[in-house]
C-alpha cells in the first residue's frame, strides 16, 4: 500500500509542474505484479454480403487477365445473336408481344416507355407503330363514304412509295382534266382509253387512281375501236367516260385537279407521350422496346456483316476519321429516342423523338410543358456539355436512343423574378402533368 501511495505522488509532482519548470519523468520503482490487461475483442468474420461482393470482384479481375477471345469465336457469338433476332422476327409476334415475352423469360426491368405511338391526323387516334399502316388504310377507306375524291386522293399519294411515279402520274392526269376544262366542246376529251401506252405506264399503276377517276364522275364503257372499216372484224376498247352531267361541273373539275396536283402523302404524327415523373435516383436508367431500333427483318444480314466487320477491325489501329464514320453508322440504328429533362425540383419530363429531329423541337417540346412559358432556360446533356446549337440533330448530339438532360434557368432573370417579389409555385410544370406523375421502377 506504501508503495501505491509514493507511485500517486510521484505522478502527482509530474503533472503540476510550475510554469518554466521542466517536465520530467518520475523514476519510478519495479512493481512486483504487472496490471492485467484487458484481452482483445475476438474479430468478426466477413458478412455474406461482403463476400460474395469480395467473389465477384475477384470473378472480374480473372476475366479481365485472361487473353481476349479469338475472333472465331467473336463471330460464332454474333452469328447466334443474329440467328435469335430472325427468329424472333419471323414468330409472327406484334412488337409488344415480343417485347412482353422477352421481360417473363428474362426477369428484366419494365420498359421506360411501352412503345413508340402515331397520331392518325384523320381520326385523332393513337396507334403503336406496327399498327400504324393498316390504321391509316382503314381510316382512309372509311372516308370514302364522306368525301370520295379527297380519299383517293390520299390512297395515291399516301400508299405509292416512288414518289417520282406519283408526281407523273397525277401530272398526266391533271393535262387529261385541263384538255376537259378547257375544251368541254370536243368530245375526244371526254374519254380516256384505258389500254393506251402513256396511260398503262404512268396512271394505271397506281393504287388508287381508278377510284379517283370514278370519284370525279367517269365511268368505265366498253366502245368500238376506232378507224375499222365495215369488212374487218368489230373489236373493241375500255375507256374511261366523263358523264354528261360533268360537263356543268368544269369548276369542280378544275378544283379537283388542283386538289390532286397539290396534296401531299398522309402520314401519322409521332406521338410524344409526354409524361412527367416523381424525383428518382433511376432517372438515367433506360429499358427501350424494339420499336426504338432500326432493326427489321431484312437488315439482319446487314447488321450481321457490320458487327463481323467490328470484330475484325477490333484489334486495328483506327484514325479519327474511321472511328468517327464508325460512330454515325452505329446511329444511324435508331429511328427514335427517348429523352428525359430533369428540373431543378427533381421532376422529370419524358417524350419521345425522331432521332434525327433537331434539339429545337425538345426546347419547343419543353415550353409547352411549362407552367410559365415564358421563362428562359437552357438544357444541359450529359456531361454539363450546354446544347446551344438548337439546329444539330439529337443523334448528331449522341442523344440516342436515349438520354437525360439537365434544365438550368437563367440565373439573371430568375434573380430578378425573386427581387420582385413574385410569388413561385411549387413546380415550373403545368398542373394537369403534375397530376399524372409516375413514379420511376
Amino acid at each position: 500500500m506504501r508503495k501505491f501511495f509514493q507511485e500517486l505522488k510521484a505522478d502527482l509532482k509530474f503533472k503540476t509542474a510550475g510554469p518554466g519548470q521542466k517536465l520530467s519523468e518520475p523514476s519510478r520503482a519495479p512493481r512486483e505484479e504487472p496490471r492485467a490487461e484487458t484481452a482483445p475483442r475476438p474479430r468478426r468474420g466477413p458478412t455474406d454480403e461482403a463476400q460474395m461482393a469480395a467473389a465477384a470482384a475477384l470473378a472480374r479481375m480473372e476475366l479481365k487477365a485472361k487473353a481476349p477471345p479469338s475472333r472465331e469465336a467473336a463471330r460464332s457469338r454474333v452469328r447466334k445473336e443474329l440467328m435469335a433476332e430472325a427468329a424472333a422476327s419471323e414468330e409472327g409476334l406484334s412488337l409488344e408481344e415480343k417485347d412482353l415475352t422477352c421481360l417473363d423469360k428474362d426477369g428484366a426491368a419494365a420498359l421506360s416507355v411501352s412503345g413508340v405511338y402515331f397520331l392518325c391526323p384523320l381520326t385523332g387516334a393513337v396507334v403503336r407503330k406496327d399498327q400504324k399502316e393498316r390504321h391509316l388504310r382503314e381510316a382512309i377507306q372509311s372516308y370514302f363514304s364522306v368525301d370520295p375524291v379527297a380519299a383517293s386522293i390520299m390512297e395515291i399519294h399516301t400508299f405509292n412509295k416512288d414518289r417520282q411515279k406519283v408526281r407523273a402520274g397525277v401530272e398526266t392526269v391533271a393535262k387529261y382534266l385541263d384538255n376537259i376544262y378547257l375544251h368541254p366542246e370536243e368530245e375526244k376529251y371526254w374519254k380516256i382509253k384505258l389500254q393506251n401506252k402513256v396511260f398503262q405506264e404512268r396512271i394505271s399503276c397506281l393504287e388508287g387512281i381508278h377510284r379517283f377517276f370514278q370519284a370525279i364522275g367517269f365511268e368505265k364503257k366498253t366502245l368500238p375501236a376506232p378507224g375499222q372499216g365495215k369488212e374487218s372484224k368489230q373489236t373493241t376498247e375500255e375507256y374511261y367516260v366523263l358523264k354528261e352531267e360533268m360537263l356543268t361541273k368544269l369548276e369542280d373539275l378544275k378544283d379537283y385537279k388542283e386538289q390532286l396536283l397539290s396534296s401531299e402523302p398522309m402520314r401519322a404524327q409521332l406521338d410524344r407521350q409526354p409524361s412527367v415523373f416523381k424525383p428518382s435516383p433511376e432517372a438515367a436508367l433506360f429499358e427501350l422496346p424494339n420499336d426504338f431500333y432500326n432493326l427489321s427483318a431484312e437488315e439482319i444480314k446487314r447488321e450481321q456483316r457490320l458487327r463481323t466487320e467490328a470484330v475484325e477491325k477490333a484489334s486495328m489501329l483506327r484514325t479519327r476519321a474511321m472511328r468517327e464514320k464508325e460512330e454515325q453508322r452505329e446511329m444511324r440504328k435508331y429511328n427514335y429516342t427517348l429523352l428525359r429533362v430533369r428540373f431543378p425540383d427533381g421532376y422529370i419530363l419524358q417524350g419521345t423523338f425522331y432521332a434525327r429531329e433537331s434539339v429545337s423541337v425538345l426546347y419547343a417540346f419543353v415550353r409547352e410543358a411549362l407552367r410559365d412559358d415564358w421563362l428562359p432556360f437552357e438544357l444541359l446533356g450529359p456531361g454539363g456539355l450546354k446544347l446551344t446549337d438548337e439546329n444539330l440533330a439529337f443523334n448528331e448530339c449522341g442523344l440516342v436512343p436515349a438520354a437525360l438532360l439537365t434544365l438550368a434557368w437563367d440565373a439573371a432573370v430568375m434573380a430578378d423574378v425573386q427581387a420582385a417579389g413574385e410569388e413561385q409555385s411549387a413546380s415550373p410544370l403545368k398542373p394537369e402533368l403534375l397530376s399524372k406523375a409516375q413514379t420511376l421502377s
